[in-house]
C-alpha cells in the first residue's frame, strides 16, 4: 500500500515480508498490514488502551489470534501520514524499550 510506503519513508524505516508486509526492530514487529490494508501498530499498554478508547479502534487479529499488543489504525488515519505519524513513532518508541531477540543466522555452507 503506497500510504504504508509513505509512512515508512517518513521514519527512515525498511519494509520487510514479501507477501505481508512488516517492520521490526531488533527481532522484534511493531506494525504490519492486514490482508484487508488496515495497519496494526504494536504499543505499550497504556497507549494502546487511550488509542482503542480515542478512536474506538479495536485490537489486530492475524490467524484467527488476538494480537494483544497490536491496534487496528482506522484506514482514514493511515491515508493522513500527519495523523498516524505520532502513533508509529510511539510503536517504534514502545519497541526499542523491548528485549532484543536474537538472530537466526544459517549456518555457512561449506
Amino acid at each position: 500500500m503506497i500510504a504504508y510506503d509513505a509512512l515508512l519513508a517518513a521514519f527512515d524505516t525498511p519494509r520487510k515480508g514479501a507477501k505481508n508486509a512488516y517492520t521490526s526492530l531488533n527481532g522484534n514487529m511493531f506494525s504490519y498490514l492486514e490482508k484487508d490494508g488496515a495497519l496494526a501498530l504494536r504499543m505499550g499498554k497504556e497507549a494502546r488502551d487511550a488509542f482503542i478508547e480515542r478512536y474506538n479502534a479495536s485490537l489486530a487479529v492475524a490467524y484467527n489470534a488476538v494480537m494483544k499488543e497490536y491496534v487496528v489504525v482506522p484506514v482514514e488515519m493511515l491515508l493522513d501520514i500527519d495523523a498516524v505519524s505520532p502513533y508509529f513513532e510511539e510503536s517504534l518508541a514502545y519497541v526499542k524499550s523491548l528485549k532484543a531477540k536474537p538472530t537466526k543466522k544459517k549456518p555457512a555452507k561449506k
